[in-house]
């Protein structure tokens, strides 16, 4: 059996949503792609094994509907989830091995902000000269937040909420223009789902800003 016909299933019509028909990928990268966010707004380690699954449904659909930025960003979230998912359980240092939730320098925002900047101008070139993408500046725009969000979630850095909420806003309407009906609604969950995660975080964070700090005999 050849990779297409393993391929080929997936990509055929499951049920049918606002008069567009979906496909068994867009409704299993629904499904691990919500369970995923969830996850992460409880903190939860098994959220990186499931986002990996959900990049691996995006790959297929989103090449399929020519949006090359996104599918290629797949790749990169499935290097930062191994990447997370180590810095989750070792990189709190000596003594504390898991990474504790903590806002964002100044220095990290000004790194995060000109990273998206050169990113979002460097790939709309890339996507309007390179492929046929009919939307390349705002391929590229969320390509572009969704990477700063994903480093600064492997982080655990409160902020990284709002650019993750920052590219849902645009995420929802460009799916529907696409016709990727479900994903698009999938988004509108996402953005619930970060709303909280935000508040979940923050409420982490000053819980433990009031934990009296130990002082040494």
């Amino acid at each position: 059996m050849s990779l297409a016909d393993f391929l080929d299933p997936l990509q055929q019509p499951l049920v049918t949503v606002l008069g567009t028909p979906v496909s068994w990928t867009e409704v299993l990268g629904f499904g691990s792609g919500a369970l995923c966010v969830w996850l992460v707004a409880r903190r939860h380690l098994a959220n990186w094994p499931i986002g990996i699954a959900n990049n691996l449904f995006f790959i297929l659909l989103f090449t399929q509907s020519g949006l090359y930025a996104d599918a290629g960003l797949q790749i990169v979230f499935i290097a930062l989830a191994a990447y997370g998912w180590w810095t989750w359980t070792h990189g709190g240092g000596p003594g504390s091995p898991d990474l504790p939730v903590r806002r964002t320098t100044r220095t990290e925002w000004t790194w995060l902000l000109a990273a998206g900047a050169v990113g979002t101008v460097a790939l709309t070139v890339l996507l309007d000269h390179a492929t046929d993408s009919t939307v390349p500046f705002w391929d590229a725009l969320t390509t572009a937040l969704s990477l700063t969000a994903t480093y600064g979630q492997c982080r655990k850095l409160v902020e990284s909420w709002w650019l993750w909420i920052a590219a849902d806003v645009v995420y929802i309407p460009l799916y529907a223009y696409k016709e990727l009906q479900l994903t698009s609604l999938l988004y509108i969950g996402f953005l619930t789902l970060c709303l909280i995660g935000l508040r979940n975080w923050r409420r982490d964070l000053a819980g433990r800003l009031r934990q009296p700090v130990a002082v040494a005999a």
